[in-house]
């Protein structure tokens, strides 16, 4: 229980700046409790996962302008998408997918360190339906992935609002949390009423994903982008470092 909850802890930080908490805390549910079946690991992971990831996006939208006109349609998209994902891990193996989020962590990483200006400045681009259409293909795609497969998801998701609607990271990072949430509830909907959850151990969890939550937002908001640019790097390169040693081990 208290290596459950230091994990949470440390995961609900790093969600709450670039995302990447599931590399945290599902690894530590599945050593802790191995005799669990996964469904019911994955879906305390989700329990405790959605409480740090709503206080994040509840501390940014207090302390900055939220782009909502892109993050709503995106969090919509990616709710109902994530339920196609689900569906997916069906037919289609995980294990295809391995070296193709490989190669597209390292592009990600590579176009962020050789671009020193990205993310830096806050610039929206689109208006209208263009703004629309585009954050209802990203949401779509994103929302599909986290429901099939998942690591990653916050990263992929900050990268993409940064690259395609002129965000800085920490708007971006902001942006983010809403869409996770609305990705987080559509799978809570299949485990909760399905069983798939430890109850006593998701509350536990979730309160130190709530402690960490409220350090990284408190950290990214008055150190801003460039600090969330430092992190997201770190992070991705531990993603790197995770999918190469699974892909090819």
């Amino acid at each position: 229980m208290l290596l459950l909850a230091v994990a949470a802890l440390f995961a609900g930080f790093i969600d709450s700046v670039v995302g990447g908490g599931g590399l945290v805390q599902i690894p530590a549910l599945f050593n802790a409790l191995p005799q669990e079946s996964p469904a019911t690991l994955f879906g305390t992971n989700k329990f405790s996962s959605i409480f740090g990831t709503s206080n994040a996006a509840w501390s940014y939208a207090r302390r900055i302008r939220m782009p909502w006109r892109t993050t709503l349609p995106a969090a919509m998209a990616a709710f109902a998408c994530s339920y196609l994902g689900a569906m997916a891990v069906a037919w289609l193996p995980v294990a295809m997918l391995r070296p193709l989020i490989l190669i597209l962590l390292i592009g990600a990483a590579a176009y962020t360190f050789a671009r020193q200006d990205f993310g830096a400045v806050h610039r929206p681009q689109h208006r209208g339906r263009r703004e629309f259409a585009f954050a209802l293909i990203l949401g779509g795609a994103i929302g599909f992935y986290d429901g099939f497969f998942g690591p990653g998801t916050g990263s992929f998701l900050i990268f993409l609002f940064i690259r395609f609607f002129g965000f800085d990271f920490l708007h971006a990072s902001a942006a983010s949390k809403v869409v996770n949430v609305a990705t987080n509830l559509a799978a809570l909907g299949f485990f909760v009423p399905n069983g798939h959850i430890l109850p006593v151990l998701a509350v536990l969890m979730a309160t130190c994903n709530v402690l960490g939550s409220l350090l990284g937002t408190h950290l990214a908001l008055r150190h801003g982008s460039g600090f969330v640019r430092k992190a997201f790097l770190g992070v991705v390169g531990v993603f790197i470092l995770k999918f190469a040693y699974d892909s090819f081990a």
